[in-house]
């Protein structure tokens, strides 16, 4: 079994359902397939389960010519952001963005698009004139490749 065999037939699993997408998919030496899907409104667990289903049940897998184990899955609340389609279905949300070579920024995802984000926060700074603080908002546009790491910041 290789890696393009596999790509086509979780493609083909997944023309059912245009909101759900791909975040990452591996294949074993051992033939074990992972796969994470989200989808734009989330993934519930109906439909990892027709997806699961759809990849084990398709024409071209033959457990009696090669053995495999299919795994699919959602990210999590807590994995990395990895792709636009992610980003976009947090917009209002709060995330933590590490940059290449920076600090962390946690701040208010703004707006996406397939450039990059766009994401504010506030700090408390001095007054120009007199004493006291004021609050300031920042906005920093951030292209995908700047992004080392970006999760979003749960709240209990």
């Amino acid at each position: 079994m290789d890696a393009e065999f596999v790509k086509g037939i979780i493609d083909r699993a997944l023309e059912q359902y245009p909101e759900v997408f791909v975040v990452d998919w591996s294949l074993s030496p051992d033939n074990d397939i992972q796969v994470v899907v989200d989808g734009d409104r989330g993934v519930d667990l109906e439909t990892i389960i027709a997806l699961s289903r759809a990849l084990e049940h398709d024409p071209q897998m033959d457990r009696d010519r090669e053995d495999f184990s299919i795994s699919v899955s959602s990210p999590g609340a807590d994995a990395p952001l990895k792709l636009p389609r992610q980003y976009a279905k947090h917009v209002g949300r709060e995330l933590k963005v590490t940059l290449d070579g920076g600090e962390p920024l946690v701040g208010t995802l703004s707006r996406s698009d397939d450039r990059g984000i766009v994401l504010e926060w506030t700090t408390r700074e001095p007054k120009p004139v007199g004493k006291g603080k004021h609050t300031v908002l920042h906005t920093q546009n951030i292209p995908y490749g700047d992004i080392r790491k970006a999760c979003v910041v749960l709240k209990f």
